[in-house]
């Protein structure tokens, strides 16, 4: 079983849902304007980070709600 704390959840659900997909979308943003190398393997590689820590993330409530039930 996995467990993690408060804290580190707040943390990683907020890079999950603030930090990498304003990365993602900046990256992409400014290497269409600027011709920056990589744009596309970037924001795809960010993607799916950020799609393995939502399931990280999804995995860790179920746990915490099936032992407050």
């Amino acid at each position: 079983m996995f467990k993690m704390s408060n804290k580190t959840y707040d943390i990683l659900k907020y890079f999950a849902q603030v930090v990498i997909p304003a990365i993602s979308a900046l990256y992409f943003g400014l290497a269409t304007i600027w011709g920056l190398p990589y744009g596309e393997e970037i924001v795809g590689t960010l993607a799916v980070i950020d799609t393995f820590l939502g399931a990280l993330l999804g995995i860790s409530t179920a746990q915490y709600k099936k032992q407050n039930v």
